[in-house]
């Protein structure tokens, strides 16, 4: 029998169909909510906020489900048992990072360390923890810089006098200049060209990524979709940051990130040891530091400012205890947290109760896998929802949607360290930067509550708690007005 080209085709085509079903009908993959259509997948039944599908499905498919977005398979991990199992008991399978647009529009490719997985990760994410140990972090000398920002934004809140303020944009100013002093020895003034074209670049990225995201789902938008904002944002990020590691050459590594990255790497040459370090991976470590050390900890002081203005009982509360505790004549500094017991149960409070990267940091499958009787194909995409464990009655009570820092006060009015706490995530992915948001929550609030009563523009009626969605959960723009205690 003689078939022509065309036929041929069509020929292979159902042939690869059926075995492609046949396959997935013998493979026990985790359920979904229904069966997902041809190309589209399951595109049709989700929101924009994935975070509000998450727990319908979870309700009828269990605390592990599939979903299928155009051409990609996520496995959604729900409930501390199960993510704590992927994550840290089976680490070596669920540590990779999956390629996402963005890295591919950056010049940096497949570099530095947030993206990156196996032997360069590992390279990368040792080097950093190691220089920021060195800088202190954690420690005296690194709280010590911390502590003259916080000076610096306190003295420009100031300014405004008791009129509306937008403290979001103030704050991400404020902690960027933390991390560009880290990274290159000295800070900025919060009206410096660079370092506000740096933040606003910052801020069209993040609004951009999300939307960006889609090339996930359709490999094959990459090649259509033109992502002018989130590429502009992107290279101008960039070429920024690349002035801060040509200004870094010669600089003391003693004081400068970028310095003591290019020394490290020096003495490795210098010793004959294989190192993945290069300007490259410089860059775009220096991106990641860049962005995860100023969004998420800016994001985490707004929504806490804006759960005082809605609970104002917590926020006098927690005045009375510094008050008490340390008085008004001086700044608390980080010897003082132990005795601050609410605050930093507010703290903690606001971590849970924000919970601002509610699905964590995607992990890639790189072998087929399985998983509490469920086998994931290699290639699958694993969503972590930290929101099944921050928002779990059976763990914080039966308002865990409210915000109650008594929750984290046992009976001897201690403070509890609950291990289902992962706002920043967990196993081996978990954010290397926990110790200096950390440091930075604490000073920046406690100086902050001090020195001003947080009050909403409109007396009596406090901003909503609504988010909007984009890298993180970040709440919807809203003022504030700062009146400056009287010592």
């Amino acid at each position: 029998m003689n078939l022509t080209c065309g036929e041929a085709v069509s020929v292979i085509a159902v042939v690869g169909i059926c075995l492609f079903w046949l396959k997935h009908q013998t493979v026990s993959l985790p359920p979904s909510l229904m069966r997902p259509l041809p190309l589209l997948g399951h595109l049709l039944h989700v929101n924009t906020d994935f975070r509000v599908d998450i727990p319908k499905w979870r309700m009828k498919c269990g605390d592990i489900f599939s979903v299928k977005l155009g051409a990609q398979l996520f496995v959604v991990l729900n409930g501390y048992d199960v993510i704590k199992e992927a994550l840290v008991k089976k680490a070596d399978d669920f540590s990779e990072r999956p390629r996402m647009h963005m890295d591919e529009i950056m010049i940096a490719q497949g570099k530095g360390v947030q993206i990156n997985s196996g032997s360069v990760w590992k390279e990368k994410r040792a080097v950093i923890i190691t220089i920021l140990k060195k800088f202190g972090m954690g420690k005296k000398l690194l709280a010590s810089r911390v502590q003259d920002e916080v000076k610096y934004y306190l003295d420009h809140l100031c300014g405004f006098d008791g009129h509306p303020v937008d403290i979001r944009r103030i704050t991400t100013l404020s902690t960027a200049n933390i991390i560009c002093h880290i990274l290159t020895g000295q800070r900025y003034a919060y009206h410096d060209e660079t370092l506000c074209k740096l933040v606003d670049e910052m801020d069209q990225f993040t609004n951009s990524n999300q939307q960006a995201a889609v090339t996930i789902f359709f490999p094959f938008l990459k090649y259509l979709r033109r992502d002018t904002a989130l590429r502009r944002s992107v290279l101008e990020i960039q070429r920024r940051l690349q002035s801060f590691i040509e200004s870094s050459k010669g600089e003391d590594p003693e004081d400068n990130f970028i310095a003591s990255y290019q020394a490290e790497r020096e003495d490795k040459l210098r010793r004959g040891e294989a190192t993945t370090m290069n300007e490259f991976n410089l860059l775009k470590t220096v991106f990641d530091l860049f962005l995860g050390g100023t969004e998420t900890t800016s994001t985490t002081i707004t929504w806490f400012a804006l759960f005082m203005l809605n609970y104002p009982d917590v926020q006098e509360k927690i005045f009375e205890e510094i008050n008490k505790c340390v008085g008004t004549e001086r700044p608390p500094t980080l010897e003082d947290r132990p005795k601050i017991v609410y605050l930093n149960a507010a703290i903690k409070e606001t971590l849970r109760r924000a919970s601002i990267l509610p699905q964590s940091v995607a992990r890639l499958c790189p072998n087929e896998v399985v998983l509490r009787g469920y086998t994931i194909p290699k290639g699958t995409i694993i969503v972590p929802n930290l929101d099944s464990v921050l928002f779990d009655d059976t763990i914080w009570g039966p308002d865990p949607w409210s915000f109650r820092p008594e929750r984290f006060i046992d009976e001897k009015g201690e403070i509890k360290n609950p291990e289902e706490l992962i706002p920043f995530g967990i196993g081996r992915r978990a954010c290397p930067g926990e110790s200096l948001a950390q440091t930075e929550l604490f000073l920046y609030l406690s100086s902050l509550i001090q020195r001003y009563h947080l009050l909403p523009v409109m007396p009596g009626f406090p901003p909503s708690l609504n988010y909007k969605c984009g890298l993180t959960m970040t709440p919807e723009y809203f003022q504030i007005k700062l009146m400056e205690r009287k010592k």
